[in-house]
């Protein structure tokens, strides 16, 4: 065995250097895949997954042209820090679409859906209809202003800052904390941005119905609210809809450069 193993290595010299930079190209696809949206959604089987990073490994080892430095520290290191650095890319993708998800989360509770719930697949949690109808818009205006390119955009510029058998993570350049708390401040932002014509309707209609119950006492407004705020939510979401999705569009614009 050991000796057809050197004989395969004199016909192709390079064939332990690609190996090693494939399985740590393949370590940093798997901590992507696990956490950037749409692909770390589980209704994509298992193998699919790992398919896919398979058929992106050998094509960017290709392209990499890596040399015969490529592992620089312990192998094991190497592909520990591969697999964070991917996780890292994917993580911050995530948390651009995590704006949507709190805007729903208001819209919902505004309106009274919040026992309406259902079991997300992806997350193993329950997630309100009205959440997870908006999460799915969101993901779909992701894919259509080319998220996805995005993503592998950033995925490629990581093997430049952080090469791929390096040991030494630089955190500062892959992770800008300005970047970092712009983002995930812009979670609550985006979200009442997304949620305040809902949030405003609603807030008029509890002011009525207090002046009702004042002048009115004989009426039951707490049952009139369970009723007029789901219908008023309702018709608010569908009128402002297309603007929604052009608020959208400008905030997922304004994070083209992932990293």
């Amino acid at each position: 065995m050991e000796y057809m193993l050197s004989e395969i290595t004199k016909l192709f010299p390079h064939l332990n250097t690609y190996l090693a930079a494939g399985t740590f190209i393949f370590a940093r696809l798997i901590g992507f895949i696990r956490f950037a949206p749409v692909f770390n959604r589980k209704e994509i089987p298992g193998m699919v997954k790992i398919s896919l990073a398979l058929m992106l490994t050998i094509a960017l080892t290709t392209l990499n042209h890596p040399t015969a430095q490529v592992m620089q520290e312990s192998f094991i290191l190497c592909i520990l820090l591969n697999f964070v650095v991917g996780a890292m890319i994917g993580y911050i993708v995530q948390v651009i679409l995590l704006a949507v998800d709190a805007g729903a989360d208001m819209i919902n509770m505004q309106m009274g859906l919040s026992s309406a719930m259902v079991l997300d697949p992806t997350t193993s949690s329950q997630v309100s209809i009205l959440g997870k109808s908006f999460s799915l818009m969101g993901v779909l205006i992701f894919i259509e202003l080319g998220g996805i390119y995005w993503m592998f955009n950033a995925f490629m510029r990581s093997m430049v800052i952080f090469p791929i058998g390096s040991a030494h993570l630089p955190l500062a350049q892959i992770v800008n904390m300005d970047y970092l708390i712009q983002l995930t401040s812009n979670v609550l932002y985006m979200g009442l941005q997304i949620a305040s014509p809902v949030l405003l309707a609603t807030l008029g209609q509890d002011i009525i119905l207090g002046v009702i119950s004042k002048t009115a006492p004989q009426v039951n407004v707490f049952q009139l609210s369970f009723l007029f705020k789901p219908v008023l939510g309702a018709a608010i979401l569908v009128w402002i809809l297309p603007m929604l999705i052009n608020v959208i569009n400008q905030y997922f614009l304004s994070f083209a450069n992932i990293i």
